[in-house]
């Protein structure tokens, strides 16, 4: 699947990225929990008052990879460079129908601190269209009235990334500089969220 991604997208946004050491035993491998601030998601220019829909995007994806909190360009959205892809509230994941790697991911149920280990009964899904997609809608919640997206809690997006690693995340908010209690005036479409990489290839965290 091909998607249109500007290159100059890539200059024209500074990522929030911090880290840190999420790991108490040091005879493991250690992972980090990074944090993200407004991943942009095909940002529009508003939204239609009467019907609530988006103005002004361009119907890009935003993908990224896990391993490095990097942007990856739409020339390589054909490739296993990518892990997840963010177009307003659309998340995808390099496998099926989105991607050629081995991607895919499920909605883990709880608290992000307390997920240390993917659960051994787990079933990772795989993207099978843009609107049947592995995550969903399950991550959050639409206030039809307010227009308003909001992060539910106890949802962490667990992944299996494009060569086969895994990482869980927790996305914290749908809007800029993540208001406490976004309106339909605060841009939409910025991700921030918080993920944990294992680079190992273990199911751990």
């Amino acid at each position: 699947m091909k998607y249109f991604f500007p290159a100059m997208l890539l200059f024209a946004f500074i990522l929030g990225v911090s880290s840190c050491n999420d790991d108490e035993d040091n005879s493991t491998s250690t992972v980090s929990s990074v944090n993200v601030k407004d991943l942009p998601a095909d940002p529009t220019t508003g939204f239609d008052p009467t019907t609530g829909m988006p103005v002004g995007d361009k119907k890009i994806f935003t993908f990224f990879r896990l391993a490095d909190s990097s942007i990856v360009p739409n020339s390589d959205s054909a490739t296993t460079k990518w892990d997840i892809g963010f177009r307003g509230s659309t998340i995808i994941t390099n496998g099926g129908s989105s991607g050629p790697g081995q991607g895919g991911a499920f909605i883990f149920s709880g608290l992000f601190a307390d997920l240390k280990e993917v659960p051994a009964d787990s079933t990772f899904r795989v993207d099978q269209s843009l609107t049947n997609t592995a995550i969903g809608k399950g991550w959050y919640d639409y206030n039809g009235a307010a227009m308003v997206f909001t992060p539910k809690p106890g949802k962490v997006l667990v992944i299996r990334t494009a060569d086969n690693k895994y990482a869980k995340l927790e996305i914290l908010s749908y809007y800029k500089n993540a208001p406490a209690n976004p309106t339909l005036n605060d841009p939409a479409r910025y991700y921030t969220f918080r993920y944990v990489y294992q680079a190992d290839g273990t199911k751990k965290f």
